[in-house]
């Protein structure tokens, strides 16, 4: 995962309505829920959860389902994980050998 994705979906995470849809999701397992589903359960108006709900989409947290009339949202946990991953890669390792913040900023 590079830092831009990893970013953006830390951002979308960051706002409280999509942690909650976010959380809800993970809650509801693989079967996933439907939007009105999610907006009662939330308490969200529905011009609300969608445009939360395609920011999540869009840097990949959620998945949507069209299935007859019924749009099912499923989390996407392997995306979380490639965030957490990112995070985590160097841990524990140190600083030796790390070039200088500016010319990291150069490089990339």
């Amino acid at each position: 995962m590079n830092r831009k994705l990893a970013a953006r979906c830390l951002a979308e995470l960051g706002n409280l309505t999509r942690l909650d849809i976010y959380r809800l999701l993970v809650r509801a397992g693989p079967p996933g829920l439907n939007i009105t589903d999610i907006q009662t359960r939330l308490d969200v108006p529905a011009s609300t959860l969608a445009f939360h709900l395609r920011g999540l989409v869009g840097a990949g947290l959620v998945t949507q389902e069209k299935s007859g009339r019924t749009v099912i949202c499923r989390a996407k946990y392997g995306r979380l994980d490639g965030v957490i991953e990112f995070l985590r890669e160097h841990c524990c390792e140190g600083f030796q050998g790390d070039l200088p913040a500016a010319a990291m900023r150069r490089a990339s």
